[in-house]
């Protein structure tokens, strides 16, 4: 006979688990501090590098281990790992779940450290491949490669501190993986500060932040590991059947759910053979953008996928469908305002936060046209992540990367339509385009497959909705000055004046929201 389920002896000490809105609650006030503070370390790039040939060298060789990160990490490997590991929760015992811990362990980390060997090796090769404008420049090309050394067993690092953050989110430990991104902008921002002075070549000292934050975050979530029992003893057993289920989900996880990252890499690709400073514009304006979408976007999608996981597994078809229909009108109620405030506040923004050192206001411009092209997607790329754990919890991989294929085509299409009209901003734009093709054939299979129906309400939520964001709009427009004048003050009244505004925006969107009827008690679910 089958050992009793783990999860039958499990709640006799874990404590229920808590709804949805407050987990979300809990992993978006977390990863809200840390994009605060993500913030504040560009802040502190741009005014000790400006948009300069350092800068874009070192956002290149950040972008390559960052953007495997998602791709692998947060990205293939969460999405394959927890429902396998929640179905072990849910069917297995606890020593079994032990096991496919310490398999996983070795069996991901020998992988990882294979590829960081080869990557440091090659890194020329490297910055060849993801920024091949980079080669009519000498100095920054190599300048790349060598930062590239020193950031890219980030990825080793972060890579195992994702599967130690998969281990608990799936235990409804949902704080402390999203608490840990904080550790990497306080890394690079004292990197920067500190460091900077005493390197040969000051732009090295970021890159050695990077370095040093991937082994701070791995090991400050050890000891909760531990407490829960699961710290791991790593073996290597690539032939664990939850290993292979694993493998097998990642192999087409990789284009389903990156997507969108795929496209962002490929936009520095082509911005690294346009004018100096393209790279730089647009990394300035994809980190405004990925501010609502890491704080809302990815904190839902986060706790919703072991919850449609164990529902899965549990065979409660409706109250999968419920979950996603939850998440997608959690991510409409602050995704529509979030664009519409990227989209007019765009030269105010990134005036605010960048315009200081070695930033000048042609930047400030240019910035603020990809960002007004990104915020046209923001609601897109929020859809996307709440939509694509509708297939991985049910160990589909498959209709994803379908998907996922014919977006990243359309995104090169594009692509080379808007590059020469509209340069950098034209390259955003096609993410932005390709990203809405992806959200929308993401949530038409979904609706093919029965796995999501609409619930209730949805004309009376639409309205509600349309009013709220239009009172927004009125008062941002209301309050708005000039470009010109943004520009001319200095940072403390800059940040005043954004203050007021924001604080007016976010305050008169609310109070629309409630005086049309809209509860919280109307987004509550466990």
């Amino acid at each position: 006979m089958s050992p009793e389920p783990e999860s039958s002896t499990e709640n006799k000490t874990l404590p229920k688990a808590p709804g949805l809105l407050r987990s979300s609650g809990v992993v978006g006030s977390m990863t809200m501090l840390s994009r605060v503070l993500g913030l504040v370390r560009d802040m502190v790039i741009a005014r000790y590098f400006g948009a300069g040939a350092g800068a874009d060298a070192f956002f290149v060789a950040f972008k390559i281990p960052n953007f495997l990160r998602r791709l692998f990490a947060e990205g293939a490997f969460s999405q394959a790992f927890v429902p396998v590991l929640s179905s072990y929760r849910e069917r297995q015992s606890v020593s079994d779940v032990k096991h496919l811990v310490d398999a996983v362990a070795g069996t991901l980390g020998m992988i990882l450290l294979a590829v960081t060997l080869l990557a440091v090796l090659g890194s020329p090769v490297l910055t060849a491949v993801f920024a091949p404008g980079f080669l009519d420049d000498q100095a920054k090309f190599s300048m790349a490669s060598e930062m590239l050394r020193i950031t890219f067993p980030y990825l080793l690092l972060i890579s195992l501190t994702a599967f130690a953050g998969a281990i608990l989110n799936s235990y409804d430990r949902f704080a402390v993986p999203a608490f840990t991104p904080v550790l990497l902008n306080l890394s690079m921002i004292a990197a920067a500060v500190f460091l900077t002075p005493i390197m040969a070549e000051p732009v090295m000292a970021l890159a050695w932040g990077v370095f040093i934050a991937g082994a701070l975050q791995l090991f400050f979530q050890l000891p909760f590991l531990m407490r829960l029992g699961l710290m791991p003893r790593p073996r290597i057993d690539y032939h664990h059947e939850g290993v292979q289920r694993i493998l097998k989900l990642m192999a087409p996880a990789l284009f389903g759910v990156s997507v969108s990252q795929i496209n962002l890499l490929l936009d520095t690709v082509l911005a690294s053979f346009l004018q100096t400073g393209s790279v730089s514009w647009l990394y300035y304006s994809d980190r405004l953008s990925e501010l609502p979408l890491g704080v809302f976007g990815i904190a839902i999608a986060t706790v919703i996928l072991p919850s449609l996981s164990r529902k899965h597994a549990a065979a409660s078809s409706d109250q999968f469908a419920a979950t996603l229909d939850w998440a997608v009108r959690t991510v409409l109620l602050i995704g529509v305002p979030a664009a519409l405030a990227l989209a007019l506040l765009a030269e105010p923004l990134i005036a605010t936060l960048f315009h200081y050192g070695e930033v000048t206001n042609r930047d400030v411009l240019m910035s603020a046209q990809s960002l007004r092209a990104y915020s046209a997607g923001l609601l897109a790329f929020m859809l996307i992540k709440v939509l694509a754990p509708g297939f991985f919890a049910r160990e589909d991989t498959r209709t994803p990367v379908k998907i996922g294929v014919i977006a990243m085509v359309a995104n090169m299409v594009f692509n080379l339509a808007l590059i020469v009209p509209l340069a950098h901003a034209g390259l955003a734009l096609a993410t932005s385009l390709s990203a809405w093709l992806n959200g929308f054939l993401l949530w038409r299979g979904l609706r093919r497959e029965g796995a999501w129906s609409s619930q209730p309400g949805w004309p009376v939520f639409m309205l509600r909705l349309l009013l709220a964001n239009a009172v927004l709009a009125g008062i941002i427009l209301w309050l708005n000055g000039p470009v010109s004048e943004w520009l001319a003050m200095d940072g403390y009244r800059r940040a005043l004046d954004m203050t007021v505004m924001v604080a007016a925006g976010v305050g008169g969107y609310f109070a629309a929201l409630v005086l049309v009827g809209v509860r919280v008690r109307h987004f509550r679910q466990r």
